[in-house]
């Protein structure tokens, strides 16, 4: 690396134009969230907030059919798609099947929030990866990253328009690296970004396939909270809905979720504050930057 990584500030976000002259739904993007296994539909629905609270303009909610009516009525603002399944996991190749309408006009898909099953999460990109329309944006977060270094005829379609969010284990994964070994976080999200030509939200640091990075100067460790990591990808799914490039979205995103963690640490304590209360702060700081 021979350049250092650039430092996210005010001043680089409000020079990134992220769509803000939009005047309708329409202009702002439809954001489709796969996830929401029975065990777990909350996940789904904190990603589908956290984009709508960042301003996309339309979200569809594909859950597990049995959790399917209670995450309608907990996001009103959301469609819905009740997803197949077998014991409360989702079908992987019979929810494909089921997306496919969703698939075909979605500006953003957002799968993994919520999935816990490793085949059926393999069969469920295996399905969709066709299905896709070309102009999409992909995030794949949770479970999605765990099986995505199996699928290279997966990552490859989806080149040049993937954002992937993982944590250090799932890094590790991604690379086929021992998970409890020493690594540098920025060398990890370079490679990653690499291998995979995507994005890479790591930690605070943004890795793109070219080389570029840029490092956030925030975060505190509450942010390692249930349902935090699912709120990040929701808010980069968002900006990518709002036509930002997948760079300044991950930048935009992790940018608002760290700096939202260290307001609420300092008001509330550094352990205490919940994953959904991020959706409450962030707003207030995307109004400072007049996005």
């Amino acid at each position: 690396m021979s350049t250092p990584a650039e430092v996210v500030t005010p001043a680089l976000l409000k020079n990134w134009q992220v769509n803000r002259e939009a005047q309708d739904k329409s202009d702002r993007g439809t954001v489709l969230v796969v996830g929401g296994a029975l065990r777990s539909p909350g996940a789904a629905l904190l990603a589908g907030r956290a984009a709508l609270r960042v301003g996309a303009g339309r979200l569809t909610l594909a859950v597990t059919e049995s959790a399917a009516v209670a995450v309608s009525v907990a996001v009103p603002e959301s469609g819905s798609v009740p997803l197949p399944e077998d014991d409360g996991v989702i079908s992987g190749g019979r929810a494909a099947k089921a997306l496919a309408p969703d698939l075909e006009t979605a500006d953003v898909l957002l799968l993994g929030p919520g999935l816990d099953d490793a085949g059926q999460t393999e069969e469920l990109l295996r399905g969709i990866s066709p299905l896709l329309n070309d102009d999409a944006a992909v995030v794949l977060d949770a479970y999605a990253l765990g099986v995505l270094h199996g699928l290279p005829e997966v990552y490859q379609r989806w080149a040049g328009r993937l954002v992937l969010t993982p944590n250090q284990k799932e890094a590790a994964r991604l690379l086929e690296t021992d998970p409890d070994g020493d690594t540098d976080t920025e060398q990890t999200a370079v490679d990653i970004a690499a291998k995979y030509q995507a994005v890479v939200a790591l930690h605070g640091v943004i890795a793109a396939p070219d080389g570029r990075r840029w490092v956030i100067p925030a975060g505190n460790s509450g942010l390692g909270t249930s349902g935090s990591g699912d709120v990040l990808a929701g808010a980069i799914s968002g900006f990518l809905a709002r036509k930002a490039s997948p760079e300044q979205a991950a930048c935009w995103g992790t940018y608002l979720h760290s700096t939202a963690g260290d307001r609420l640490s300092a008001a509330q304590g550094p352990l205490s504050f919940l994953a959904g209360e991020l959706l409450e702060a962030m707003p207030r700081v995307m109004a400072e930057l007049t996005v």
